[in-house]
């Protein structure tokens, strides 16, 4: 059995997203290998508590080692003073961590934190080493920005873009990354430009999916739409610019007030989440005379999430960014998926699951959306066909199972390549016999 020694900054069984990516990847792996997984302190006690609270049978292949920087510089770890120096900074001491206790291991990996643009040290052992998943969040057009969000947001957006800039050009541990990366896992085809690296290297594995739930037993039954002629939009997320909810916010407007007043009686948008642009959505809302039919929602469990899930009809998410872990999950409920054809969400949907809009101008973008929202509407043989391909495009790209087995088959070609050289360079150093003359 291989031994996995994987940095995984942020790991949480209770979680979601980068954490929830944290534990579930490490959770598969440990099916197939020995993992001896490094996070911060800061985690332990849920990944204790989940161990002993839940029956896994293969808890012996899990190894979790918890490490993190002195007390003093902890306070860089909150997101509006610089955790992606924190990051930096973490990945680099662990390396000290590691020499100190000796582990032994066969593969390093650096799971997450996702960024593109801050390197990982777990090259200096020596050893065969796979890098990510990495993302990348590509620049969100300027006109989307400005329209809403303002010229604030724009320029933050920018400021980033360029403070990314300067690490891929210029920082000198990123390209030594890079180099020594025997495998670089991609959430999406905008990583390998933006690194401009051997395509070789890149193996293409969208981090986001989810667990079964009701719906995985073949059929879409256990759908239970709010009723049979209503229709009810969701969409989830934190509310920040780059997920575009004034476009979700807009584009409902529009096509509500096309309706007749017994749909628009049965229509309603539900948005589940919480940020810094709530109050401003909630404007929004009200000035486009939508303010009672438009529900925030904030954060809650997993299993009331699951309901809202299960009685929505399409779940809208116009979002800029480079994932969107919330898109498998809709899936695995049946619903068809509304959002932009780009890097992120549009790579993870097809016409048999859900209806891709192109970038344009914000006004044509609230246009096409509004329209395909009234086109799902009025034709339910549509719906229906897509929620059925919904379910289908999960079971086929995004299980945790899937993606566990995929980033496996990886280690194992990387062992087999190791092995071949191995051979290949013993029998070079075997000295050629004499041929006698006699």
């Amino acid at each position: 059995m291989k031994t996995i020694l994987l940095s995984a900054y942020a790991i949480n069984p209770y979680k979601g997203s980068e954490d929830g990516t944290g534990w579930n990847i490490v959770f598969e792996l440990s099916k197939y290998n020995k993992v001896i997984a490094i996070t911060r302190e800061n985690n332990q006690e849920d990944i204790e508590r989940y161990i002993k609270e839940n029956h896994i049978s293969h808890a012996n292949n899990l190894q979790f080692e918890y490490f993190d920087l002195p007390y003093y510089l902890r306070f860089w770890k909150k997101k509006s003073r610089g955790a992606l120096l924190y990051f930096y900074l973490w990945q680099i001491s662990i390396i000290f961590f590691i020499l100190k206790k000796k582990f032994e291991f066969d593969i390093t990996h650096n799971l997450n934190f996702h960024s593109d643009w801050t390197p990982s040290f777990l090259w200096v052992f020596k050893k065969p080493f796979v890098w990510g998943p990495v993302g990348h969040h590509p620049k969100v057009p300027k006109n989307y920005l400005l329209k809403n969000a303002g010229i604030k947001a724009y320029l933050l957006d920018r400021l980033k873009w360029y403070t990314k800039k300067f690490f891929w050009n210029f920082d000198p541990f990123l390209q030594i990354t890079k180099r020594k990366a025997e495998k670089i896992i991609a959430i999406n085809s905008s990583v390998a430009k933006v690194l401009s690296t051997d395509e070789q290297k890149i193996e293409l594995i969208p981090a986001v999916a989810t667990r079964p739930n009701t719906l995985q037993e073949g059929t879409t039954s256990s759908r239970n739409p709010s009723s049979s002629d209503g229709f009810t939009i969701l969409s989830v997320g934190r509310f920040v610019p780059l997920k575009g909810f004034d476009i979700t916010i807009a584009a409902f407007a529009k096509f509500y007030h096309l309706q007749s007043k017994q749909v628009q009686a049965k229509t309603q948008l539900i948005l589940i989440g919480k940020g810094p642009e709530e109050k401003k959505l909630k404007s929004l809302a009200r000035n486009l005379n939508v303010e009672n039919k438009v529900i925030f929602i904030s954060w809650i469990s997993k299993e009331k999430l699951n309901t809202y899930f299960l009685e929505s009809d399409v779940f809208l998410f116009p979002s800029h960014e480079g994932a969107g872990m919330v898109v498998p999950e809709a899936l695995s409920f049946s619903l068809p998926v509304l959002c932009f054809d780009n890097y992120g969400p549009g790579e993870f949907i097809n016409k048999r699951c859900g209806i891709k809009i192109p970038y344009s101008t914000y006004e044509e973008s609230v246009q096409h959306f509004a329209q395909q929202l009234n086109n799902l509407f009025h034709n339910p043989q549509l719906k229906d066909k897509l929620s059925k391909g919904a379910l289908k495009q999960y079971r086929q790209k995004f299980t945790w199972e899937r993606k566990g087995k995929l980033i496996n088959k990886i280690y194992n070609k990387i062992i087999v390549k190791q092995t071949l050289k191995k051979v290949s360079a013993s029998k070079a150093k075997q000295p050629l016999t004499k041929v006698s003359s006699k």
